[in-house]
């Protein structure tokens, strides 16, 4: 950027280089900086300068050619630009601050390339809105006017703002080819959406930001609330005929026997009599109609190795294993298995992050501690140590456990981490 003032002259001479670079001037150099660097690099206004001491009083005086004698003193910066240019220093006050540097940052001027930047963001956005369906729906103004006031899109760089806008606006145009809300369905994965408008098939995955503007998009086309959490998100990706991934992801379960006369469940049941495991994926529980027996108790463990010792022991109990976190594939397993009236016992590794688990999986669905409580720990605990088996610190911050007050302190005194498996035995003597 130009530097109003700045001179062509070479380096400056020592004796006038010593004379600048004095103590006592640092403050004025200090302050002309950043003023100037405010007035895009231009001298003007009037600085003041406070506290003065001896030395700063005599250097200002010698460099202003005036007598500064009190403990202010008001600095007009085009005098002090006058001033150098006449002076030893033979230029004007840019050019010596670029001499002594460090480089002038002409701030105004990054702020104005900035807004002019963010501009064209807009610009874009409304250019590439209007040649499209969308053009004549209300719900894209406001979808417009909402990421601007949200200012998610002026935190990014402008070429990635204006890229993601694009490909948005694109994205819903596509979704709504007649700007209409309820257009007839055309089916679209969520990969395959996402190579049309990026080219990869994860430009559309959950944390993008292009999945949140074209989520709020979507939103607004349909009237709703924005989605907070995963299952609402694939619903509403639902609504405008996207289909999320719903194959990859899945729940491990056991010995689910389901009352209803479908192939699915029929195979189900027969799996379970034959005591094999299951993976149920979000695409199969969307479509199976899965009711066991009213009041049945089904057992949920945080890890795969139950289930495995549980197949092959020949276990009869119900069993649906969260695979050390809760999916949305394991909750919406739960919510069905809740909604068809069974009722839930839950064991998990008694470590912080498995304590956290255990309380959501227990206020959720109520469901009861299965040998997590502070006597089931000690019991273990105690155990591992008659066996002489090689103990694991407890790390972490603590995580207070909400069916029994007396676990975390006891957990605390105690100090070892107790993985699943080593209740293994007495696991499986519950699942029958």
């Amino acid at each position: 950027m130009s530097r109003p003032g700045r001179a062509d002259e070479g380096s400056l001479n020592a004796e006038t280089l010593a004379f600048l670079t004095r103590p006592g001037l640092n403050r004025l150099w200090t302050a002309a900086r950043a003023r100037l660097e405010r007035n895009g690099l231009r001298p003007t206004g009037t600085m003041r300068l406070q506290h003065l001491d001896a030395p700063e009083r005599e250097a200002l005086s010698l460099l202003l050619a005036r007598p500064v004698t009190g403990t202010t003193a008001a600095i007009s910066l085009s005098d002090l630009d006058a001033r150098l240019h006449t002076s030893a220093a033979g230029r004007g006050l840019a050019a010596t601050l670029e001499a002594l540097g460090p480089p002038l940052t002409d701030r105004r001027a990054l702020r104005d390339a900035a807004t002019a930047e963010r501009a064209r963001v807009w610009s874009t956005a409304r250019t590439e809105l209007e040649s499209t369906s969308l053009s004549s729906q209300p719900w894209t103004e406001r979808w417009l006017e909402d990421l601007r006031r949200g200012g998610t899109l002026t935190r990014q760089d402008p070429y990635t703002a204006a890229t993601v806008v694009t490909q948005a606006i694109r994205t819903l145009a596509t979704l709504f080819p007649d700007g209409d809300a309820h257009p007839t369905p055309v089916s679209w994965g969520r990969g395959e959406l996402a190579t049309r408008a990026t080219g990869s098939a994860h430009g559309l995955d959950d944390g993008t930001l292009l999945s949140r503007l074209v989520l709020r998009g979507i939103a607004l086309a349909h009237d709703t609330e924005f989605p907070t959490d995963a299952p609402t998100r694939r619903a509403l990706w639902r609504t405008a005929s996207v289909t999320p991934d719903e194959v990859s992801s899945t729940v491990l379960t056991y010995g689910l026997r389901p009352t209803g006369g479908t192939w699915q469940e029929t195979a189900l049941c027969e799996r379970a009599d034959h005591h094999r495991e299951t993976h149920l994926t979000l695409r199969e529980l969307r479509t199976l109609t899965l009711r066991l027996p009213p009041g049945a108790r089904v057992h949920v463990c945080e890890n795969p190795r139950v289930v495995e010792a549980a197949a092959d022991t020949a276990r009869t109990a119900p069993l649906v294993c969260t695979s050390g976190s809760a999916t949305t594939v394991v909750l919406t397993l739960l919510d069905v298995l809740a909604a068809s009236g069974c009722t839930f016992a839950y064991h998990g590794d008694f470590d912080w992050p498995g304590i956290a688990l255990a309380n959501r999986i227990t206020q959720r669905y109520g469901a009861e501690p299965w040998r997590m409580r502070a006597a089931d720990y000690e019991y273990l605990a105690s155990r591992a140590q008659v066996r002489d088996t090689p103990t694991i610190l407890l790390t972490g911050p603590p995580a207070e456990a909400a069916w029994d007050p007396e676990l975390a302190p006891t957990m605390t005194a105690v100090g070892i981490a107790l993985h699943e498996e080593a209740a293994l035995d007495l696991l499986l003597e519950d699942l029958g």
